[in-house]
């Protein structure tokens, strides 16, 4: 349920040298081919407002070298930042660290909301997603000193929608039907068999109305404390936006342990559509 997309590792390719043998003998010349070390030249450097193709897979990457496609055709990541790996992180601090990750991580996150526009919890009932990819550690040997902010949505499964050019994008959740495409739906009720979420544009039979805040430290409550402290907000909510009907359901989501550690203090509140 975070917005936030967890970091895998930066894994470093190491290449094998392999040697070659022959049949010579000891008395007959051995010659060592001479090799001359190759620098990898720095990947050009992004800009924002370009659009890319990117999948599922490629969001979770820590780094993406895909090339920017015309915005008008189709694509599924617009570029939202691109700034330098100094203004962030020592000049010297490994890319691939947990410290400079958290640093790339806080600035692509407060720039979601500032180019999608909406309120912090407009933004959190949406399908939009905000990844960051740096360089390897080779392309930052090499000179490369950037990160870049992408802005996604996720569709259904393993699939993300396409989106409209960066003019059309900007600001979108300022407007007051974009939950309707853009929004966090479900096929089911949350918990239910067949459950599963998906952009409001398709078919669905549940929709996430709000967000239910969370009072606690870093220690999680445990889900009994979790369930009952959203359960009564949640259906105050549904009842109050349903018009006070005598009976009605309502989908109550909290967090889970993971969530909690991972920073989240809010539980999702659903409604049938």
């Amino acid at each position: 349920m975070s917005p936030a997309r967890l970091v895998a590792p930066l894994l470093v390719a190491l290449l094998g040298v392999t040697g070659c043998t022959d049949d010579a003998g000891p008395d007959e010349d051995r010659t060592t081919p001479s090799t001359t070390p190759t620098s990898t030249a720095p990947p050009e450097r992004p800009q924002a407002g370009e659009c890319r193709r990117l999948t599922l897979d490629d969001a979770g990457r820590a780094s993406n070298a895909s090339e920017p496609v015309p915005c008008r055709e189709r694509h599924t990541a617009v570029t939202v930042l691109v700034r330098r790996l100094g203004s962030v992180a020592p000049a010297d601090a490994d890319v691939g660290s947990a410290a400079v990750q958290r640093h790339v991580a806080a600035a692509c996150r407060d720039q979601a909301p500032r180019f999608l526009g909406g309120d912090q919890e407009t933004l959190t009932l949406s399908r939009f997603q905000v990844v960051w990819f740096t360089p390897t550690t080779a392309e930052q040997e090499a000179g490369a000193d950037w990160f870049r902010c992408d802005v996604l949505a996720l569709d259904r499964g393993d699939r993300l929608m396409a989106l409209p050019p960066p003019e059309r994008l900007r600001g979108v959740l300022d407007r007051p039907d974009a939950l309707a495409t853009y929004g966090l739906c479900g096929t089911a009720a949350p918990g239910a068999p067949g459950f599963e979420r998906v952009a409001c544009t398709r078919e669905h039979r549940w929709v996430a109305i709000g967000t239910i805040p969370l009072e606690g430290g870093r220690r999680y409550p445990g889900v009994a404390a979790v369930r009952q402290a959203g359960d009564a907000p949640c259906a105050d909510r549904v009842r109050e936006e349903r018009g006070f009907p005598v009976e009605f359901r309502y989908g109550w989501e909290w967090p889970t342990a993971e969530q909690w550690a991972a920073g989240q203090r809010h539980g999702l509140c659903w409604a049938p559509a």
